[in-house]
């Protein structure tokens, strides 16, 4: 951080030290994304965090905390750049987050001190750490005017990569990573697409540190695997179901009563939602999983 403007005076930290000179990619977004941007946004934190990558984001709602759920469900390591004092987790939900970072050796850092409550004028202050400390910053939702298009612009300033992943058109939160891969940002479909633009020294080394324990390459995917087929109610409502957007369980129920009753379209649901393939979101509306 040494290396961008106005860089922080102090960093106050709990957790591991080490984790701040460790490459890392910061993922950014909006605080209400889509079923499709939060699912986005946590299954490449999780490719990107099982292949050795710190995983940086900023403990806000939406995208950032599916971020850092992605790298704790790799069994990664993640950086929370707080806002706030890093003894005063914001928003209050994320409580619970910010202890699991701690305890599978992940970091919280702020350059406020500790009390510091939430100031709505922080948190753009605080964006230029989350990009300075990082090889390049991952947009996965954003609005025209936001947070992360703060970020984002940070990043260019401080000559990192800036990549984005495209967006529905027709959804204002698409504006900024679209906007952004207009100027040349790099599009992502899956981690490969961030793991090709790292220096070679940086992919050699972390392909080194890599044991036999971690995922064997998992990528994101809209299809139901060959080896782990879907039986043919599974298949019925997972063809109905949609990755970037919720469907409710009556409007399931009511185009699936032909061909099931409720019980069986209740018990195929419980299957696909403990298999990994489907995502229960509030309000019992249903999505893909990536």
């Amino acid at each position: 951080m040494k290396q961008i403007y106005d860089p922080p005076l102090i960093l106050y930290v709990r957790g591991a030290v080490k984790l701040l000179s460790q490459p890392g990619i910061a993922v950014v977004g909006t605080r209400h994304p889509t079923p499709y941007g939060s699912g986005m946004a946590e299954r490449l934190s999780i490719d990107l965090a099982a292949r050795g990558l710190v995983i940086q984001s900023g403990m806000a709602r939406g995208v950032d905390t599916a971020a850092h759920r992605g790298a704790i469900n790799a069994k990664g390591k993640t950086i929370a750049v707080f806002g706030t004092g890093v003894d005063v987790p914001y928003p209050k939900e994320n409580t619970r987050l910010s202890e699991q970072i701690i305890a599978l050796g992940g970091t919280l850092i702020s350059e406020f001190p500790l009390g510091t409550f939430a100031a709505p004028q922080n948190f753009p202050i605080r964006d230029r750490i989350i990009s300075g400390m990082s090889m390049g910053v991952l947009v996965v939702e954003a609005a025209e005017y936001s947070g992360t298009c703060i970020t984002a612009r940070c990043a260019l300033e401080q000559n990192r990569d800036v990549f984005a992943v495209p967006g529905n058109v027709t959804n204002k939160n698409s504006w900024g990573p679209n906007t952004l891969i207009k100027q040349g940002a790099k599009l992502v479909a899956t981690w490969e697409d961030v793991w090709e633009e790292l220096p070679e020294n940086v992919r050699l080394a972390l392909a080194r540190a890599r044991t036999d324990e971690s995922p064997a390459g998992e990528t994101a995917s809209l299809f139901p695997s060959a080896d782990n087929p879907l039986s043919p109610h599974e298949r019925k409502i997972y063809a109905l179901l949609k990755a970037d957007e919720v469907t409710q369980i009556d409007a399931i129920v009511e185009q699936l009563e032909q061909d099931m009753s409720s019980s069986e379209i209740f018990a195929a649901l419980f299957e696909l939602e403990l298999a990994g393939k489907v995502r229960q979101m509030p309000g019992k509306n249903f999505a893909k999983s990536f």
